[in-house]
């Protein structure tokens, strides 16, 4: 863990616990000598009024995956940066989704860059509690008061979080102590295929370089402990489909026949699992493509000393409770699988199409097979390095029909611990009272590495306070008003937010 603790001080202890106060108590908590006074009571006045955008936003989802709420979600999103004082938003087009570009000219000597996506993943309600586009605001034990919903924690909670940092600041009559850049996307959860586009428009670019860094609104802090993980990186990721077909193949049927006809006809299912079968070691855990493990960057000294620290300040039982699991692979310690999950690339199965999956049996020999594939690269790996290393491994054990259709994906992306943008993040944690802990790299990806690579070359990372739980998952949920002391509800990460602008400032 970074050394943020033992340099809080008791002094600075007691101003986040009277922080804390006002936010649950205003009227009795704002004395005339906190500077902040004004800006904590707006946000508590605007309470009411923040919940309900982010609601309404819920109930507006943008799906890329299935062409849905296009352009509602856009169009959507930049009256949201209207609403919140930018002075100019705009739609950015693409290939595919467009995105949203929206300055806020404060007067200020610097500038910060703000990510968002609008988009959500897909769902299924029969598997949630609650109907996930009706926002619900629910009570759940241990947390308070939620809002379930597809995309309450990702992304749409935090950043109405920040949108929320913003209105009380308008609210109390105060200027931005930063100018803001805001730059959306509609595409992350199909892996980000256009928004090096996007973010490559002059108009965009050129805005973006003068800022100091970027940051994507982020909700997680631990319900055990209150603490903050800083990603000092991410992993990148390709999302792409292998398809296995009598066609390309010119072996097996061209469609579904009667599956007695296996005795005398090649198989495209089984064909697709034997190409997969050569992309990972026998137990499916390690990588072996051809040339991919000699472009994995070994994690530095310093990076393995974070990952230690994180360890003995994190709790094993919760990861595992969280996730479903009870051991890791090869049954590592627990800081192990930490090591682990930061250095390591994976080929990771999401799916397997094939033939009838209904009631019943078909009999029948699919003409066609397809696995839906995730890789999550590691630096010094790159998205179209990766993609020609799986064609040429493919290639040489002769599967050179096996068609890879690619839909998504970006490099790994790094930032500087010493950076500007980080040292405003652990100094906000230090002035609220959480405990912050430095990590390599979130196993997790987002296109960072557009904002982290060239030409841009910035600092990036994840920031917030808050609690959410659920992306990609049923019964997603964002805390409102919080019953657990260690975690903040909205309002409280709100003034998070305005706090961190000043220590931008």
């Amino acid at each position: 863990m970074h050394e943020t603790n033992g340099t809080i001080g008791r002094r600075a202890m007691l101003k986040a616990a009277a922080a804390g106060a006002a936010l649950t108590a205003p009227g009795a908590a704002l004395a005339a000598t906190d500077p902040m006074a004004d800006v904590k009571k707006a946000i508590a006045a605007n309470h009411d009024v923040a919940l309900k955008r982010l609601q309404d936003w819920i109930k507006l989802p943008s799906i890329a995956a299935e062409n849905r709420g296009y352009p509602e979600g856009p169009n959507y999103m930049k009256q949201l940066a209207l609403d919140a004082g930018f002075q100019h938003a705009e739609i950015v087009p693409s290939k595919g989704k467009p995105g949203v570009f929206a300055t806020l000219d404060a007067g200020a000597k610097k500038t910060l860059g703000i990510y968002f996506m609008y988009d959500v993943k897909q769902f299924d309600p029969a598997e949630w509690e609650n109907p996930p586009l009706e926002a619900r605001l629910v009570d759940k034990p241990g947390f308070g008061k939620v809002v379930m919903g597809r995309g309450a924690v990702n992304q749409k909670g935090p950043q109405a979080t920040f949108l929320a940092a913003l209105h009380a600041m308008k609210t109390a009559g105060r200027k931005l102590p930063v100018n803001l850049v805001l730059i959306a996307e509609g595409e992350e959860e199909i892996a980000s295929p256009n928004f090096h586009e996007i973010v490559t428009a002059p108009q965009v670019a050129a805005a973006l370089r003068k800022t100091v860094g970027v940051i994507i609104p982020t909700g997680w802090q631990s319900p055990a402990t209150g603490g903050v993980t800083l990603a000092l990186g991410a992993k990148g990721a390709v999302e792409f489909e292998l398809t296995v077909s009598g066609e390309k193949w010119g072996r097996g049927p061209k469609g579904d026949i009667h599956s007695s006809e296996k005795a005398r006809v090649d198989s495209p299912p089984w064909r697709l699992v034997a190409a997969l079968s050569t992309l990972v070691s026998k137990d499916g855990n390690t990588v072996m493509i051809d040339g991919i493990q000699e472009k994995v960057r070994p994690l530095t000294a310093r990076q393995r000393q974070l990952i230690a620290q994180t360890a003995a300040n994190t709790r094993e039982e919760d990861a595992k409770k969280q996730l479903g699991v009870s051991r890791w692979i090869d049954d590592l310690s627990w800081e192990e699988s930490m090591v682990r999950l930061a250095q390591v690339p994976t080929v990771n199965i999401q799916g397997l199409v094939s033939g009838y999956m209904g009631p019943g049996g078909k009999t029948v020999l699919p003409g066609k097979a397809t696995a839906k594939i995730e890789m999550r690269l590691v630096p010094d790996m790159t998205k179209e390095d990766t993609l020609a290393k799986l064609r040429a491994h493919l290639d040489k054990r002769g599967f050179n029909d096996v068609e890879i259709n690619v839909t998504g994906g970006y490099g790994p992306t790094q930032t500087d611990e010493n950076s500007a943008l980080i040292r405003a993040e652990l100094a906000t944690c230090a002035r609220l009272g959480v405990p912050a802990t430095l990590h390599p790299r979130l196993a997790g990806s987002w296109p960072g590495v557009i904002f982290t690579g060239p030409p841009l070359n910035l600092p990036a990372g994840q920031f917030g306070f808050g609690h959410g739980s659920g992306a990609h998952a049923p019964n997603e949920y964002f805390v409102i008003e919080s019953s657990n002391p260690k975690v903040m509800g909205m309002d409280a990460a709100t003034f998070g937010f305005v706090d961190f602008l000043y220590q931008v400032a």
